[in-house]
């Protein structure tokens, strides 16, 4: 048996996933692995298309019954939220009108646009453009867009581009509710494979992850976008963290706070 799994190429995924990816959790299945920008893979669990699938908890009420969010694989911590990012040219923070900017997200079902509607309230531009993760911070930079919503390793290389923070949601979250951000979740296909069975090969992974970590660092690099060592080592030191082994109950409350209805 082969299934389909699709993770993003960024480094906490192919540091999470190396063993299962490459045959080294015992009594699991093979696996055809797509790599994807995650506003790619939420619209492709909509449809159907993968057996087990990193998603963003946003697109949760949007994924049919067959599929179940797993405890397992995910992205949820502290101090690791989406950033809103703008030239370090452009007006002070207090004088940037949002209403009128013209931002670029990394999707409309993402869990950075979501914190970001939240926290935006009635200042949210009516009609932001959704834009490939990669593409985010030059366009910013390059004056295409006002500010950009960037998440993942953008969090440690946005000076490069000469950019400035604006807000930190995830920092926003954190003081509002008191609970972990909840960005990004494994789901499987009930009808596909046993979802315990699925869990447990995830978490199998990811032990073996933390107790051999070089043992991934080639497949982690080959599919990094920013293949500095150093910035990968911190993406995946912020992002792998005990939530990513078991979500917990602290992990649940996040995702029930974050999926209340919001208006817009």
């Amino acid at each position: 048996m082969t299934l389909s799994l699709a993770i993003s190429p960024c480094p906490n995924d192919t540091f999470v996933f190396h063993a299962l990816v490459h045959g080294l959790v015992p009594d699991a299945p093979a696996f055809d692995v797509t790599y994807a920008d995650v506003d790619v893979t939420n619209t492709a669990v909509e449809r159907g298309e993968f057996d087990i699938a990193k998603i963003s908890y946003a697109a949760l009420p949007y994924v049919g019954d067959d599929y179940a969010l797993l405890p397992s694989g995910g992205a949820l911590g502290r101090g690791c939220g989406p950033l809103l990012l703008t030239r370090d040219d452009r007006d002070e923070p207090g004088e940037f009108d949002l209403r009128r900017a013209r931002l670029a997200i990394p999707g409309e079902r993402t869990t950075a646009y979501l914190l970001f509607r939240r926290w935006a309230g009635d200042r949210a531009p009516a009609r932001p453009e959704v834009v490939p993760f990669h593409e985010i911070m030059p366009g910013v930079a390059d004056g295409r867009f006002d500010a950009g919503l960037v998440i993942h390793e953008a969090r440690f290389t946005y000076p490069r581009y000469g950019l400035r923070e604006l807000a930190d949601l995830g920092e926003w979250w954190e003081s509002d509710t008191g609970l972990p951000i909840p960005l990004g979740a494994i789901v499987a296909r009930r009808s596909a494979v046993a979802v315990d069975a699925a869990a447990e090969w995830i978490r199998a992974s990811v032990r073996a992850a933390w107790a051999d970590p070089a043992a991934s660092r080639d497949y982690v690099l080959a599919h990094a976008q920013e293949m500095e060592s150093d910035v990968v080592d911190r993406h995946i030191a912020l992002y792998v963290n005990p939530y990513t082994l078991d979500i917990g109950a602290d992990g649940r409350a996040a995702v029930d706070a974050l999926l209340r209805p919001v208006s817009r």
